[in-house]
């Protein structure tokens, strides 16, 4: 759903109950100003019907709707899911805020991979940022999740799509050249780390679950001194300043806001192996300079939630004698 003048344009979505499910493509309006719904019926092609697609407006008015999931049945107990790639622009005519018609757009540029549960924000440019999500791969009976962790732009004036790639910190760079220069100071007082100080910090953290399975979970880190800037001023190569950087992790169904040229991106979730495992890390991105992520709130292993059903009394006493072997 997104705000269009008055109005709040909703499309598509999903309805599943214990038996059966049903995906829409229909598009509704809401007025503002009356409280009350409405259905449009817009002319063209427009999506199949689908959930979890991106709506964005464009500053010319119009509404694209991106990508999305959607599953049918092929047989008896089995069903097949579609990850869309496609694009798509809602558009109202000159004056006529009740008739809209769909129109099938093909962007250039560098596009997604197809994928489904990525996130959504509006930048400051009035481009719409992509950001992670999962693409299943789905065998007979089994689905397996290769979770994302890319940025990606789409820029409706000019129809394509770029990748959004980080320069990396610019200050580091410079300050690296100045204390080169400065060495007979005391430049060497700071490099007591040696080379460990520019080389990334892998953090691993082992999870034991009840049940005794072990899930660990890497995070790649800034070397300690990064913050400061000054540890690694002799570096040969002022590109390493880019090589220890921070990064969310893949993940799929992340929280996304912007704020003041800022991205903030929120927890999410990703699969390890047949546990799904919520995040609850913060991180900052500021859009204008595009150099680096931000940590604002550390990953906490501890409080790590796992999303599984037990399916019998059996599976808890099997956890119970895990947790109690140690």
């Amino acid at each position: 759903m997104v705000a269009w003048k008055r109005q709040l344009i909703l499309f598509g979505g999903f309805h599943e109950s214990t038996r059966d499910y049903i995906y829409y493509n229909d598009v509704y309006a809401f007025n503002l100003d009356t409280f009350t719904w409405s259905k449009l019926s817009p002319s063209g092609t427009g999506p199949t019907p689908r959930s979890g697609c991106q709506m964005t407006v464009t500053p010319q008015g119009s509404i694209i709707v991106y990508g999305g999931y959607s599953k049918q049945r092929v047989r008896k107990d089995v069903d097949r899911g579609t990850q869309h790639s496609d694009m798509f622009l809602l558009k109202a005519e000159e004056g006529r805020e009740d008739k809209w018609s769909w129109t099938r757009i093909n962007p250039s540029g560098a596009k997604p991979t197809p994928r489904s549960g990525f996130s959504v924000a509006v930048a400051p440019n009035h481009q719409t940022l992509l950001f992670g999500g999962v693409c299943d791969e789905e065998e007979e009976e089994s689905l397996e999740g290769d979770f994302l962790n890319d940025l990606h732009f789409y820029d409706p004036a000019r129809n394509r799509w770029f990748a959004g790639q980080l320069k990396g910190p610019k200050a580091e760079k410079r300050r690296r050249r100045r204390g080169r220069k400065a060495e007979p100071g005391g430049a060497d007082k700071q490099e007591v780390k040696g080379p460990s100080a520019q080389e990334p910090l892998e953090v691993v953290r082992e999870v034991v679950s009840e049940d005794g399975t072990v899930v660990t979970i890497k995070q790649v880190l800034a070397a300690p001194g990064a913050a400061g800037q000054l540890e690694s001023e002799d570096d040969d190569s002022p590109e390493e300043a880019g090589v220890a950087s921070v990064e969310p992790s893949p993940r799929s169904n992340a929280m996304l806001a912007v704020k003041h040229g800022r991205l903030y991106l929120y927890g999410g979730m990703f699969e390890a192996g047949d546990r799904q495992v919520t995040l609850s890390d913060l991180y900052c991105l500021d859009l204008h300079k595009m150099e680096e992520w931000t940590v604002l709130v550390e990953m906490d292993p501890e409080s790590q939630e796992w999303l599984e059903e037990t399916d019998s009394d059996e599976d808890s006493e099997e956890a119970e004698g895990a947790e109690g072997g140690g």
